[in-house]
Parts: structure tokens; C-alpha cells; sequence
């Protein structure tokens, strides 16, 4: 008789040996860790990506994945989802729409997945993700809001809580409250969960502002435009590439955002 297999823990509980080196004392423990498993990721009979993540938020994952993937451009464009755990991987096989099927039979990508990389798979430059339509004018955020968001962020973190080594991206309103936050081995993974969070919710991504902890890199500047939220606030420094595409996009950047302060790479804040 086969074993039925169950879903992937987040996190799990490894034999380590913990130093204090000012008085040279040594300590068997257990810690835990975040897991980091592949995540087979289908559309109708086709493979499309083997994305290393925490199996935890597969729906949302894959559903922001498909949208900052351009494989689908609204929730209603996948009919299902079905999460199969396997015995070293879990597979997610969507179900699209027939229409956005045969568009995603017509285009040509691989993809490799990393915690690190978004842009594995890629043949050309020309291929990197980017929002399709760019605003007029970046969206003024207040810097009250903007505190209040990277303030509240670590208390919707109870994976890194736990494991001190995952990546969390929330969405918060314009006052700076935040309504919705996944997290992930993968700083891109986590904000594909949350961009599926806000899909599958149906909230209007343009009515908050998305935080991250970890670096702002041009993806995750994409990631948030394709979303349709009108600023990206990263704990960490921006990249010159994540400056660009901002500015471009018309996306409000806020970078080093800190207890103290912040830096602002693109648009502005609002006293």
C-alpha cells in the first residue's frame, strides 16, 4: 500500500551547536529552520518552472506568479488549482482559461527557479519583466504612513519569528495599515504571494502600498507595478537597475526604511 504524502512543513527542526565565544561555551540544540522545497509549477499538461519556495501560500504563490509572469492578467483567468505533494516535491498544477491557455501555449519561456534569481530562463534582455502601462505622476504616500507600515511589518512575521531566515512583503492601505503580508525563503517568492494574496482577496492594489524586507531589485519594483500598487517600500538599500525602472514606471520608491527614516529614490512622500 503506498503512503499517503502530506504538504511540506514551512519549517523544521535541525541539530545544531550553538557558540558564545566570550566565554567558550557550547550548546546542543534544536533549531528550526525555514524550508526550502521545489515547487512544480504547471499550466493545463505543460511543466513551466521548478521554483525553490516555502510550501506555504501555494495558492497565492502561484496566482501573483502568474500574473508578474504575464502568463495571466486577472484572478479570473485561472479556473483551478490543484496542489499535489509528492515525496521530494510538490507540484501546483492551473488550470487557465482556454483563451489565456492558448496565449501561454504561444509564448516561449523556461524557467529554473531560484531563491535568489528573476530573471532564469531568460533568452533576451527584451524579455525581463516589466509593466505594461506606466503612470503619469508617482502617487504621493504619506511618511506616516510609510512608518507605520515598516513598523507593524515584523509582527505579521511569525515564520521569521521562528526561523530568522525568511523574506516577508505586505500590503498596506494608504494610512500605512497593513491588511495583508506573506512570507518566503525567496524575497521574489514572497511578494509573488502576497501580488496572489491581493488577487485572490480582490482588493485594488492601487488603493495601498506594498513593504518588503528585503533589497529593492528591479523585479521587485516589476513585480509591484505589474501588481498595480503605487509605491514599494524595501528595509534595504535599491539596486541603480530598481531606480531606473521606477522612475520609468511612475512607481514611488522608498528604500532604507528604518524606525528613523527613510530614503527616497523615486516620487515623493508626503509630510
Amino acid at each position: 500500500m503506498t503512503a499517503m504524502l502530506h504538504p511540506a512543513p514551512a519549517c523544521q527542526p535541525v541539530a545544531s551547536t550553538r557558540w558564545r565565544y566570550a566565554d567558550e561555551a557550547v550548546l546542543a540544540r534544536d533549531t528550526e529552520v525555514a524550508v526550502e522545497w521545489p515547487v512544480n509549477i504547471r499550466y493545463g499538461p505543460l511543466p513551466y518552472a521548478v521554483m525553490m519556495a516555502t510550501p506555504l501560500d501555494l495558492e497565492d504563490f502561484v496566482t501573483g506568479f502568474s500574473l508578474t509572469e504575464g502568463v495571466i492578467e486577472r484572478q479570473d483567468d485561472i479556473r483551478g488549482i490543484r496542489i499535489v505533494p509528492e515525496a521530494e516535491a510538490t507540484t501546483v498544477e492551473v488550470t487557465l482559461a482556454p483563451a489565456r491557455l492558448r496565449a501561454h501555449l504561444g509564448r516561449r519561456r523556461s524557467l529554473a527557479g531560484r531563491t535568489s534569481c528573476g530573471a532564469c530562463g531568460v533568452e533576451d534582455a527584451a524579455q525581463l519583466p516589466r509593466a505594461a502601462t506606466a503612470r503619469a505622476m508617482p502617487v504621493a504616500i504619506d511618511a506616516a504612513s510609510v512608518a507605520a507600515g515598516v513598523a507593524a511589518l515584523r509582527g505579521w512575521q511569525p515564520l521569521h519569528a521562528r526561523t530568522r531566515s525568511v523574506h516577508g512583503a505586505a500590503w498596506c492601505d494608504l494610512t500605512g495599515r497593513i491588511l495583508l503580508a506573506r512570507e518566503d525563503v525567496g524575497r521574489h517568492n514572497a511578494l509573488d504571494k502576497l501580488a496572489g494574496a491581493v488577487l485572490r482577496a480582490r482588493l485594488a492594489a492601487a488603493d495601498g502600498f506594498v513593504v518588503v524586507t528585503s533589497r529593492a531589485s528591479y523585479e521587485m519594483v516589476e513585480k509591484t507595478a505589474i501588481l498595480g500598487a503605487p509605491a514599494l517600500v524595501s528595509v534595504s538599500a535599491p539596486t541603480s537597475l530598481a531606480v531606473t525602472r521606477a522612475r520609468a514606471s511612475g512607481l514611488t520608491l522608498v528604500s532604507v526604511a528604518r524606525d528613523e527614516g527613510c530614503e527616497v529614490f523615486a516620487g515623493r512622500l508626503r509630510g
